[in-house]
């Protein structure tokens, strides 16, 4: 994307009416639009770079605002549907002959990311011990070191008697359900023993790392309350486990000859601060620690109610009145793919400044992403979505949006380039990135940041790019004319009706070969089939077009936005990797590689542009893709290409030089 200009118009035209936009001030109130100030430039710019902005606000006008009525039917189903974790069968990552990736059980979409990890998969009676007197990282780990903070956290801290002897099996994975399991052997009261079992899994998940000064609430419900001299068994199966409202699980504990209903959460001590402050600035002690051994300012537990629960809890009490309303938010589930805010510079209410800040994410091995891709590594979606999302969230902090308190404000991505700068593998890596805001200009009923960004793993880049985000009222939202000023542009294959495609590659077919590991999976199985016309397009080189049915039950509706519902951009755009990928697999490119894997290639500047959103009335969505080169080097072929993607009648989606490369694996050293 081009860089957002500096300098605005004298006059804009908003649906052919003339309006001045609302320069930003040094300090906003949440009730009170400044008087103009001078806005302070970003950087400085190509003369080419003068459409972007101009085009966002012409480009809200007339078009869909009747599916806003069916978006909110769908999203009332949505909201009940968002609760519920997949719970289908985990897959397991394994890697090709040669490859250098362990293999791994993969978690289920939107299952509990732990806030630690530990190899520690049993206890004896020391280690129980241990817990009792709040020694949690001498049993799991430096992970779970919290430097001083949380006294209270730990097992049995009622003072009751230690019933359990021993540990025998605990895992994140197990269980009926897929969210965990301990199998443990205790004398006494079975209703406390389950309870004791409950507080331990807890404490492994790292349920109490992300607050500062908490204490375990405990409570079991059960039938028989009899003590037991003799040693006997329980299983704990947990049942669920969650950020939301406190971190929290609840289990079934079968001991005793019956099965125990056991709940625990993390709740925070009497004045005890959770969210940001008050005072405008991150203050907070969290009790998180950072990967570079700091203690958060934001931590999983803010991200987690950003994206589905109590806005003033994530960002301060400012924000408290967008709770439980369509508003900008981050996604949720396993599209959650920012973790911690570790360094923040600027102050709320003073939107002109240019501030830096970083940023954590965790990528843990059995992330479900690395199981249904086809890349070697991390797909492409993940590096959009984790910068993204990473550069949205301080510059929602400062308050935008609070120029305009009463009036609702949906977030939206529109465009950016990025450009990846090395190949990496990032399974178990915690990725950094440090973000800059370069400008925010507001406008009646919306609002436009635009920002740089880089991603580093172990301290060197490997991604950088910016872009550009909208803050848009409901009007505004539904005001939209796409990439063509609401006029319909047909597809190159419309255009050229003497060339009909020539070619089908059916997917499906390709999937129910378990074996073939150059293609995309389960959640990521975005297309059905694909239509080549071999020399068509734009560039001569080879044309695609697919049309994908939108589900309003497609699983992404659920985690992108909360109350919101859209497809994920990010998810477009693997669209169109995906469909790049099985051309590539279907040409035979990968047929002189020994072990052939896709990855990003280094070095090509991707850009896209989004004028729109696909909403699940929205019923379809169509792409085509123009093969533009394809490139043969000694270690294997990189293929470019530009493609767009349709709603019904409106071209929204502009993508330019995305890119893939087939190679041979990566052996280890």
């Amino acid at each position: 994307m081009n860089p957002v200009p500096t300098t605005t118009p004298d006059v804009l035209s908003f649906d052919g009416v003339a309006f001045n936009p609302v320069p930003i001030s040094p300090t906003i109130t949440p009730t009170t639009i400044p008087a103009p100030v001078p806005s302070t430039p970003a950087r400085a710019l190509p003369a080419t770079a003068a459409t972007p902005l101009a085009e966002v606000r012409a480009g809200l006008v007339v078009a869909h605002r009747a599916a806003l009525a069916a978006q909110t039917a769908v999203q009332r189903r949505l909201l009940r549907d968002a609760r519920t974790i997949t719970t289908t069968t985990a897959e397991v990552i394994a890697p090709a002959s040669g490859g250098p990736v362990a293999a791994v059980t993969a978690a289920p979409e939107g299952a509990y990311k732990p806030l630690a990890r530990t190899g520690v998969d049993r206890l004896d009676a020391a280690a129980l011990d241990l817990l009792t007197r709040g020694q949690i990282p001498a049993v799991f780990g430096p992970a779970y070191q919290q430097l001083g903070a949380n006294h209270d956290i730990r097992l049995a801290a009622d003072g009751s008697p230690l019933l359990l002897h021993s540990v025998s099996e605990i895992g994140l994975r197990d269980g009926a359900l897929g969210l965990g399991r301990l199998r443990a052997r205790y004398t006494g009261n079975p209703a406390a023993a389950a309870v004791q079992a409950g507080q331990v899994f807890a404490l492994y998940a790292g349920l109490h790392l992300c607050l500062a000064d908490a204490h375990l609430d405990s409570a079991a419900s059960a039938t028989a309350a009899t003590d037991a001299s003799t040693e006997s068994d329980l299983e704990l199966i947990v049942t669920d486990i969650d950020l939301v409202p406190r971190p929290h699980l609840t289990a079934e504990v079968l001991c005793g000859g019956s099965s125990v209903p056991v709940s625990v959460t993390v709740t925070e001590n009497p004045a005890a601060v959770i969210g940001p402050g008050a005072g405008g600035t991150l203050d907070t002690w969290t009790g998180r620690i950072t990967a570079a051994g700091e203690r958060a300012l934001l931590n999983e537990f803010h991200m987690a109610h950003l994206a589905r629960g109590d806005q003033g809890i994530a960002l301060g009490p400012e924000f408290a009145h967008y709770t439980g309303i369509r508003a900008t938010r981050v996604p949720t589930g396993g599209l959650l793919l920012v973790d911690r805010i570790t360094d923040f510079g600027g102050t709320r209410g003073t939107l002109d400044q240019q501030l830096t800040y970083r940023s954590e994410y965790d990528s843990p091995a059995d992330s479900w992403y690395y199981a249904d891709t086809a890349n070697e590594s991390m797909p492409h979606f993940v590096y959009m979505e984790t910068s993204l999302q990473a550069a949205l969230l301080m510059g929602y902090y400062l308050g935008p949006t609070l120029t305009q308190p009463h009036t609702t404000q949906s977030l939206r991505n529109l465009g950016g380039t990025a450009t990846v700068l090395r190949r990496v593998e990032l399974r178990d890596k915690t990725i950094t990135q440090t973000s800059r805001l370069l400008s925010t200009t507001l406008l009646p009923g919306s609002s436009l940041q635009s920002f740089d960004y880089t991603l580093s793993a172990d301290g060197e880049p490997f991604y950088q790019g910016e872009t550009m985000f909208g803050y848009f009222s409901d009007e505004a939202l539904s005001n939209q004319t796409g990439l063509d000023a609401g006029r319909h542009r047909p597809t190159w294959l419309a255009e050229h009706p003497d060339r009909a495609s020539t070619r089908r590659i059916d997917l499906d077919a390709r999937r129910r070969n378990p074996g073939d590991q150059l293609c995309n999976r389960r959640n990521l199985a975005l297309l059905d089939w694909i239509d080549v016309v071999d020399g068509g397009g734009a560039f001569g080189n080879g044309y695609l077009h697919a049309l994908r049915r939108i589900d309003p039950q497609d699983w992404f509706f659920s985690r992108h936005f909360h109350l919101d519902p859209v497809i994920p951009g990010s998810l477009g755009v693997e669209s169109v990797i995906q469909a790049l990928q099985e051309w590539a697999a279907d040409t035979g490119l990968a047929d002189h590689l020994a072990d052939p894997v896709f990855s990003i290639p280094a070095n090509i500047a991707f850009t896209w542009k989004y004028r729109g959103q696909f909403l699940p009335s929205d019923g379809t969505c169509e792409l085509e893709v123009h093969i533009k080169t394809v490139t043969h080097s000694a270690t294997g072929v990189v293929v470019t290409a530009d493609a767009s993607l349709w709603k019904p009648g409106l071209r929204i989606y502009e993508l330019e030089d995305i890119a893939i490369e087939l190679t041979e694996r990566k052996t280890p050293a």
